[in-house]
């Protein structure tokens, strides 16, 4: 199975999530940092498979991607972006694991399950994150999207875009 229960992005997401009760707040504090100008290069992370990511995952991988590139840089030397929204519900059938649960639960009848997270579906080649920087922090910013792609699932690759210099 290898986790597939939870990444396997089949059948119709929710469109509204203004109907349904209880629903899970979103755990990504921005999806904008740093500062914005006019950099010669930007660090992309781009997806190798269909996946469907958790908003804890895309939270955790954009504070990694961030804390390393903002060592080297420092706050006012590049400009990040998340590029994916987590907008799909995602729902769990929670089973009881002790002694007696079988009196308790009804296994798979009536098992819409709860609301526990949100999770962004990803297709192939889509861009997760961007990174904008100059020239001398190309490298420092692949270093931090290596690092922030552990966070994540599937297997992302790095693509550098370059633009040339910015103008005075």
């Amino acid at each position: 199975m290898h986790g597939a229960n939870y990444r396997d992005g089949t059948g119709q997401p929710f469109t509204r999530k203004k109907y349904i009760k209880g629903k899970p707040q979103i755990k990504i504090a921005k999806f904008q940092g740093g500062k914005k100008a006019n950099y010669e290069y930007c660090v992309q992370l781009l997806m190798n498979e269909k996946v469907q990511i958790r908003h804890m995952a895309i939270e955790a991988c954009r504070l990694s991607a961030n804390k390393t590139l903002e060592k080297t840089t420092g706050e006012s030397g590049y400009y990040s972006r998340l590029r994916i929204y987590p907008h799909n519900l995602l729902r769990e059938n929670k089973m009881i694991a002790a002694a007696g649960a079988d009196r308790l639960q009804e296994g798979m009848r009536r098992a819409w399950g709860k609301a526990v997270s949100l999770g962004a579906r990803v297709r192939q080649g889509q861009c997760i994150m961007e990174l904008y920087v100059n020239g001398p922090h190309v490298e420092a910013a692949k270093k931090a999207l290596k690092g922030a792609c552990v966070k994540l699932p599937g297997t992302p690759t790095i693509k550098i875009i370059e633009y040339g210099k910015p103008s005075p």
